[in-house]
């Protein structure tokens, strides 16, 4: 393939505000080394959309230091080092019809044995390609690239193979050769019509090595349709050999059943004799059953249309997976002692001589048709059960069927059709991703293929049907396609693509959102979040308002109204009413998936838009829920990552989920091995640079220019040190105040405090000519505070600054727990935590230990808990009057402290003061409670 043009700054500029670090934009800017004169544009940075107003770096420009995120990625990088990609590889390899290996598919979600008949095979592979593209840039292990190449290489081969008609695979039979049908090939051997011959009499015999247990697969099935027919299977539903006869369905059949089950792996002999009324089936030379009123022969069944070896006339029954040696059809019926003959022998070398209906011997080893050694000329060949792809470009690992199912259902079964193109995404994800990484251009022309291939079938289709497959749920999942297409087209320039991406619109989504009508009630929320950013990537491609606009207010929808205080979202995959939050939370709350998806929404967004609340967001989800989804152990075999994080009281978190090989162990995976790609961005005019996260971490910001080095421990340090390297260069430095630093932000530069009023929430901007050694010191004192539940505010969750604090109890019922006791002037509730000498972030509260949300124990935790102050108490100090509370939850307490900070204890006496006379006015004090609580708030000592 001819090779595009410019990669770096049409793909790694264009393809990184999609939020893949994988897709990342490399550092190709350049800042200018004399001192004092201004960073130029990023040389990417006229390649990027237009809307851009800031940048991401590459994954490979950002280096993490010692940290709880170094920590974690270790254990990744170690599965991604340690796990058979050949594994991987199977599903494709086996749908191909090419050999495995002897490679065992990884199951669960992966493999034809998991969930909904493995219809979603082939996403894992997809995932496991990005996180070992994303190693790769991080870390520049060789091993993650000749990983990548294994993978590319054999995707291109199975891809070669799909576009061929099926070939003959070789293995070693009972005498000789033997041909092999993999399980997941579907593919059978198509005999001539005329194999049967009309005989009267008949004896089929054929040696197979079945390698699955899948009750009624089809040794041979000669029939018309499903009332005339006969067929042998190795199992009926009782898991034995069974043969039957009909011309009127199978009511009418006339059987013999089998003793046993055959063994897997092994060679069995199969035979069957009819004759004078008799048929009899022989198991490795032994007569194990006699129907003597067995009077249908072939010659009843007149000339058949299907005559198949490994696929039965009914549609549902399961293709057989062996291999075939040796398969015979003689027109007269063999004796006990003939058919013992042939356990020993070829049928061309026993007294029976081959068959003179049909005889193969199955040593063909190459080609997809096999030679009729009978002298009829015979000759029969390999096919596949659902014909072959549509388009050259066509890569899965299985059939096309579910995509074109998907184009006539209405409803969603996923035991059917489950979210073809969410499968194809996560490919064509992977595939991006590599070539990025490696510049392997067949992960390219792979990719490419896979789209010229999508909008060949989805071009042709009406409008409402688009409409309706998208709507539908699961099967018409297609998760960030739209996001993945639009990075392709920044490469190939190819108008075809661009507009795939556009037919992939949910009008009616897009059109509530844009008109911020809340529609979320009921919707399968992560078939819905990466759908977003694809649209925010259209609005780059082609400027149309609505899909931005429709992203924004998406995220407001989600964002904190449907949103957990880890930052995670959904109950049992699906989001619920508006601020409906205790009466969602679940066992199976907060799907990893979705915070995943919601991260990569929130930083395209604020790709156009520097709205910092997408950087408190990204903050609270990457630090709690993200980083608390990955078990803190080490594993090769598995990611150890959670599906659902459930919030119940004493909830135990599941780091193996469902059957494995899960959407979320997959987005768990590269979640783990981009931990740096928001830390910094760049204004694309190279004027600022944005520090979006306090991390342990190195920029190198251009060639040969600036570097940053941000030294923390944060967030068990309550602040970071950023160091500059390289040459002279002037930009504003752009530094998040989170919305949690309410006690302060203070900045130093070389050790003089920088003027200005930082404020919670916002940016606080440094502009001066930065030189080698400069060094900038942010301090944010935590405070502790408490986050309610919207639709319950006496049901809170803890923080700790960033950090959310969850209590280990086993207890299954929500914990009680009471903190104004001696709250300070501040409002903050940190005096009511002990912390735990040796173990940083960790604390005792009413005699439990509290630790972050990030730490991946199987521990049970209390990420959520009821309030109780059952007394008015202030500085220590119990007034003895009861804490009454509105209707909604709300005390008299949370009321004062609403007003929080207080610059002295004046202003707090005065907030006492004036909640008490609004709450004995409206009833709910009386007037000496009143007097008493504020007497009590008067002789209180306080914290500051």
């Amino acid at each position: 393939m001819a090779r595009p043009l410019s990669r770096r700054s049409l793909l790694q500029a264009a393809a990184a505000a999609a939020a893949v670090p994988g897709l990342s934009q490399a550092a190709t800017g350049r800042a200018v080394a004399a001192s004092g004169r201004a960073v130029a544009a990023p040389a990417s940075a006229a390649d990027s959309p237009s809307a851009w107003t800031v940048r991401p770096f590459g994954l490979e420009d950002v280096s993490l230091g010692q940290g709880v995120f170094a920590d974690k990625r270790k254990l990744m990088l170690d599965h991604a080092r340690g796990y058979d990609v050949n594994r991987l590889l199977q599903v494709f390899r086996a749908n191909a019809g090419l050999s495995t290996g002897g490679a065992v598919a990884p199951g669960g979600w992966e493999g034809l044995d998991g969930e909904a008949n493995g219809n979603l095979r082939g996403h894992y592979t997809g995932h496991f390609l990005t996180m070992l593209a994303q190693a790769y840039r991080g870390t520049k292990e060789q091993v993650f690239a000749d990983r990548i190449a294994t993978m590319v290489g054999a995707l291109t081969e199975v891809r070669a193979a799909l576009r061929r008609d099926p070939a003959v695979l070789s293995v070693a039979g009972k005498f000789g050769a033997a041909a092999d049908q993999v399980r997941g090939s579907y593919q059978y051997v198509d005999l001539p019509a005329a194999v049967l011959g009309g005989a009267p009499a008949i004896t089929l015999s054929v040696w197979v090595r079945p390698t699955h247990d899948a009750d009624w697969t089809r040794v041979f099935d000669f029939g018309d349709n499903t009332s005339r027919y006969l067929y042998l299977t190795a199992r009926n539903q009782a898991g034995v050999p069974r043969f039957a006869i009909t011309t009127s369905g199978a009511g009418a059949e006339q059987g013999l059943n089998g003793t046993a089950a055959l063994p897997l792996n092994q060679w069995s002999h199969l035979a069957v004799t009819i004759a004078g009324g008799t048929g009899t089936l022989y198991v490795n030379g032994t007569a194990v059953a006699r129907n003597t009123a067995m009077n249908l022969t072939p010659a009843a069944l007149g000339t058949l249309k299907n005559n198949w070896l490994g696929r039965s006339n009914y549609p549902a029954d399961p293709v057989f997976a062996g291999a075939y040696e040796e398969f015979n059809i003689f027109s007269r019926a063999l004796t006990a002692a003939e058919i013992t003959e042939l356990q020993s022998r070829r049928a061309a070398d026993a007294s029976t001589g081959r068959g003179d209906l049909a005889s193969y011997a199955f040593d063909e080893t190459a080609g997809g048709t096999f030679a009729d050694a009978s002298g009829r000329g015979l000759t029969a060949t390999l096919r596949r059960t659902w014909g072959g792809p549509s388009h050259p470009g066509f890569l899965a690992a299985y059939p096309e069927t579910q995509f074109i199912e998907l184009e006539s259902r209405t409803t969603p079964d996923y035991t059917k059709v489950w979210a073809p193109y969410y499968t194809a995404h996560k490919i064509l994800q992977g595939l991006l991703d590599a070539y990025t990484a490696t510049d392997d251009a067949r992960a390219l022309d792979l990719a490419s293929g896979m789209c010229d291939w999508m909008y060949s079938r989805l071009s042709k289709l009406p409008e409402a049907t688009l409409q309706r497959m998208w709507g539908i749920f699961s099967s018409g999942e297609f998760g960030g396609i739209v996001e993945a297409i639009c990075d392709l087209h920044t490469i190939t320039g190819k108008a075809e693509h661009l507009a795939l991406a556009k037919l992939f619109d949910l009008d009616r989504l897009i059109d509530a959102c844009a008109a911020n009508t809340d529609v979320l009630d009921g919707l399968h929320a992560n078939q819905h979040i990466p759908i977003f950013t694809g649209y925010v990537r259209l609005y780059d491609e082609t400027g149309e308002e609505r899909y931005l606009t429709s992203a924004r207010n998406f995220w407001d929808m989600v964002v904190p109204h449907r949103m957990y205080g880890i930052g995670g979202t959904s109950t049992q995959e699906f989001w619920k009413a508006r601020d409906v939050i205790a009466g969602t939370i679940s066992p199976t709350t907060a799907e990893t998936c979705c915070a995943y998806n919601m991260l990569k929404l929130s930083r395209t967004l604020f790709f156009h838009e520097q709205d910092p609340k997408y950087m408190d967001y990204y903050e609270r989800a990457l630090y709690n829920q993200v980083l608390g989804s990955k078990q803190d152990k080490p594993d090769a075999e598995k990611p150890l990552v959670t599906y659902f994080i459930g919030l119940t009281p004493g909830h135990v978190r599941d780091y193996t989920p469902k059957q494995g090989t899960t959407c979320c162990e997959g987005t768990g995976m590269e979640s783990a091995t981009k931990y740096q790609d928001s830390v910094y961005f760049a204004k694309t005019d190279g004027s600022a640079l944005y520090v979006n996260l306090y991390s342990p971490s190195k920029l190198t910001w251009a060639d040969g220019g600036v570097t940053v080095t941000q030294s923390t421990r944060f967030p068990q340090e309550q602040g970071s040190t950023l160091t500059f390297g390289g040459g002279g260069a002037s930009f504003t430095l752009r530094l998040r105040v989170p919305s949690w630093a309410t006690a302060g932000f203070r900045v130093t530069v070389n050790g003089r405090a920088v003027s200005g009023t930082p404020k919670p929430g916002s940016y606080f901007d440094v502009s001066r000519s930065w030189r080698a050694g400069d060094t900038v010191r942010v301090a944010m004192p935590f405070t502790t505070r408490v986050e309610k539940a919207l639709d319950d505010p006496s049901l809170q969750t803890l923080f700790h600054g960033p950090v959310n604090l969850v209590a280990r109890d086993s207890a299954t019922e929500y914990l009680e727990v009471g903190l104004y006791h001696d709250a300070g002037l501040s409002g903050d509730l940190s005096a009511s935590l002990t912390p735990v000498p040796g173990k940083p972030s960790h604390f005792t509260l009413g005699g439990r230990e509290w630790v972050p949300f990030a730490e991946g124990t199987e521990d049970p935790t209390h990420a959520y808990f009821r309030r109780a102050e059952p007394k008015v108490v202030f500085g220590g100090r119990d007034s003895g009057v009861a804490n009454p509370a509105k209707a909604d939850g709300t005390t008299l307490l949370d009321e004062i402290w609403a007003g929080a900070p207080f610059g002295n204890k004046g202003a707090l006496v005065t907030r006492v003061r004036s909640v008490v006379n609004a709450w004995v006015t409206a009833g709910r004090l009386s007037r000496a409670d009143g007097d008493t609580v504020v007497a009590t708030a008067t002789a209180a000592s306080y914290q500051p």
